[in-house]
C-alpha cells in the first residue's frame, strides 16, 4: 500500500509538467491545439463584443498551423447563456464570460492540448489564468506563472488609475489588489502572488501604478532583452518554472512597434517588431511548463494591409517553433 501511495503522490507532483509536455506534442507525435476565442471586452465605452478574436481565428492561422505539423482539434468561442446575457453590468458579464473561458481552457489542457487564446482585450487575463489554475488532476488549484507582454503594466487599481479604464487593471486584479468580485466571478482563486509574474516590454505606466510595481516582487524583461534574446529571458523562465506548475504567456499587441499595429489605440514608441518578439517567444516556449498563449487587442477594422494580422501570426509561429524544440 505504501508503494501505491508514493506512486500516486509522484504522479500528482509531476502531472503539470507531464501534461504540458504531452500538449506540446513532444516525442515526435502530432501537436494538438485548441483555439479559444473570447470576444467579451468588458468595455463601457465601446462594443461589448469584439470582432478581433474571430478574425484572428479565421484569417489564415489554420493553414499556418497545419504547415507546422499541428492539428487544430477545435475552435471554440465563449458565449453567455441566454439567462446570463440578461444580467446587468458589462463588468459582471465579463466576469461570467471569463468563467466560461477558464472552463474551456482547463478542459483543453486536461485533454492534452496546447491552448491559443484569441482575446478581445487584456480583460480576458483572469479567465485564462483561472483555466490554467484549474487544469491539474484534482480539485485543488495549481500554481500559475504569468509572462505579461504589453507596452503597459496594467497594474493599476481604482485608486491609482488616471484613465479609469478596466483595461489598465487586469494584472492588479489577478494579483488580488482590487476588484475581488470580478476575479472570483472569473474563477481565479487564489490570486497570483506577485513573484509569479514577469512583465516584458512594459514601457508606459502611470506614476502610482509604477510605484505599485516597484513595491512588488514582479520581475522585468526589457525591450532590449527581447531584441537581443538576452539571458534574462532564460533566467525568468527558469525562475517561473521552479516556482510554479504551469505558465501562461499573454501578449497585448500594443507591445509591438507601432508600425505593425497602427490601428491600435494605445501604441507606444520603442516596441519590438513581431519577428523580434516571435524569436523571444521561441525561447520562452522551449520551457515545458509554458502551456498556453494569449493574443489580445487585435485592431479589428483598423488593420491596414493586414499588417497586424501578419504580426499576430508571426507570434503564433514563434511560440510553436519553441514548443517543437522541446
Amino acid at each position: 500500500m505504501k508503494k501505491v501511495f508514493y506512486v500516486c503522490i509522484l504522479i500528482l507532483f509531476l502531472y503539470p509538467a507531464l501534461m504540458c509536455s504531452h500538449s506540446a506534442g513532444t516525442g515526435g507525435g502530432e501537436m494538438n491545439i485548441i483555439i479559444v476565442n473570447n470576444p467579451y471586452s468588458g468595455s463601457r465605452s465601446g462594443p461589448e463584443l469584439s470582432k478581433g478574436p474571430g478574425i484572428l481565428a479565421e484569417g489564415g492561422v489554420m493553414g499556418i498551423l497545419s504547415k507546422m505539423g499541428c492539428n487544430v482539434k477545435n475552435i471554440v468561442t465563449v458565449s453567455l447563456t441566454p439567462e446570463e446575457e440578461k444580467d446587468y453590468g458589462v463588468w459582471h458579464r465579463l466576469g461570467l464570460a471569463n468563467g466560461h473561458l477558464g472552463k474551456l481552457t482547463a478542459k483543453s489542457i486536461k485533454e492534452g492540448c496546447f491552448v491559443i487564446g484569441f482575446l478581445a482585450n487584456c480583460n480576458s487575463l483572469m479567465g485564462m489564468l483561472a483555466g490554467l489554475q484549474h487544469s491539474g488532476p484534482g480539485r485543488r488549484p495549481i500554481k500559475v506563472g504569468l509572462v505579461w507582454i504589453d507596452a503597459h503594466g496594467d497594474f493599476n487599481t481604482p485608486e491609482t488609475t488616471l484613465s479609469g479604464m478596466l483595461g489598465g487593471m487586469p494584472v492588479a486584479v489577478s494579483a488580488g489588489l482590487c476588484l475581488t468580485r470580478l476575479r472570483l466571478k472569473s474563477g481565479l482563486e487564489p490570486a497570483l502572488p506577485a513573484r509569479y509574474i514577469v512583465m516584458a516590454g512594459v514601457r508606459d505606466t502611470d506614476p502610482l501604478e509604477q510605484e505599485l510595481i516597484d513595491r512588488s516582487d514582479i520581475e522585468m524583461i526589457s525591450v532590449d532583452d527581447i531584441r537581443n534574446l538576452s539571458k534574462n529571458i532564460h533566467n525568468q523562465m527558469k525562475r517561473l518554472s521552479q516556482l510554479t506548475d504551469i505558465i501562461y504567456i499573454h501578449i497585448d499587441m500594443d507591445v509591438l512597434d507601432p508600425k505593425e499595429v497602427s490601428g491600435h489605440g494605445l501604441t507606444v514608441p520603442g516596441g519590438p517588431t513581431s519577428k523580434e518578439l516571435a524569436a523571444a517567444l521561441t525561447v520562452m516556449f522551449k520551457y515545458p511548463k509554458a502551456a498556453a498563449l494569449g493574443i489580445a487587442s487585435y485592431p479589428a477594422g483598423k488593420d491596414k494591409d493586414n499588417l497586424s494580422l501578419k504580426a499576430a501570426y508571426n507570434l503564433v509561429q514563434g511560440a510553436i517553433k519553441g514548443i517543437k524544440t522541446r
